[in-house]
């Protein structure tokens, strides 16, 4: 028996890198799996239904279940088809894990309203219109008197918790995925879900010429693999994660947990409102009292 038997599994943006990955471990954990993807190239353009049904393909040689599903997971309608394909064929849905997405980059200052609507909505909006939809059939199924064990699994990014020169849109995005994170398990708790995000690091379509080279190392073991990736991600998406909220860093054989925005050292005024010629002097000293954050990547 695999840590996901029985269990129903939707991954978005399956057919390649983390998600493929990600939908292999599933299934070899038992676990009946919704290949999503639309099939566009690393920039968002064209769609090919090709490789999410090639993966099917795989996963049913294995002796796995699985079907392909092309819906865009940032249209609200195919979000919520997509959620009731699965419930529809399969009688439920156990795990939601987003990781559909793409890049395109630009420094700031040079960046157009196209590539920043874009990517922020096949990311932010691509993560929050599946899980509405999956929070609705879980809340109906808590409300009904079933005891449920729902988990959500999104993907932000280092970018989204460091920044990343050149990548502002996409790290805007993953930085609202963080917290989206927070704000759901807080929300959806009651009904009996779980919540929590990763911050992978690995070597895909998205990294391979940005931090990484196309080709694995010769070394017997690829650390930049997304395979690495995938055990964490179906943990928190089993029966066995008892945890909620929390979003995790992992890159090859490390792992570690990663605290968002916090309160810093107080200054007081004193019973009164800060004088302007105060404030610089507050501000230095509560920082002073901080740790240093950590630097964007590419400084």
């Amino acid at each position: 028996m695999g840590s996901c038997e029985g269990r129903v599994v939707i991954v978005t943006g399956a057919a390649r890198g983390l998600g493929r990955a990600h939908a292999l471990a599933f299934a070899a954990e038992g676990a009946t799996v919704v290949v999503n993807d639309l099939g566009v190239s690393r920039e968002g353009e064209g769609g090919d239904s090709g490789p999410a049904h090639e993966l099917v393909a795989e996963i049913e040689a294995g002796g796995g279940t699985a079907v392909a599903n092309g819906a865009d997971v940032a249209d609200w309608g195919q979000a919520q088809a997509m959620v009731d394909e699965a419930v529809d064929r399969f009688g439920r849905l156990d795990t939601l894990l987003c990781n559909a997405g793409f890049l395109r980059d630009r420094m700031l200052a040079n960046m157009s309203e196209e590539e920043w609507d874009s990517v922020v909505r096949v990311h932010l909006k691509g993560h929050f219109a599946p899980v509405r939809h999956a929070i609705a059939h879980w809340r109906d199924r808590s409300k009904a008197g079933e005891e449920v064990a729902g988990r959500v699994v999104m993907t932000t990014s280092g970018a989204g918790l460091m920044g990343s020169i050149g990548q502002g849109n996409y790290a805007a995005a993953k930085a609202g995925i963080a917290l989206l994170v927070v704000q759901a398990a807080a929300e959806w708790g009651r009904y009996g879900v779980l919540v929590n995000g990763v911050a992978p690091d690995a070597r895909t379509r998205m990294t391979e010429g940005v931090f990484y080279d196309a080709e694995a190392p010769e070394e017997a073991w690829d650390e930049k693999d997304p395979a690495n990736v995938s055990p964490l991600v179906v943990w928190l998406g089993s029966d066995a994660c008892d945890v909620s909220g929390r979003v995790f860093e992992i890159t090859g054989d490390r792992l570690n947990v990663c605290d968002a925005w916090r309160h810093g050292p107080v200054v007081e005024a004193g019973g009164r409102a800060f004088a302007v010629d105060e404030v610089g002097a507050a501000v230095a000293e509560s920082i002073a009292g901080a740790p240093a954050p950590t630097p964007v990547y590419g400084t």
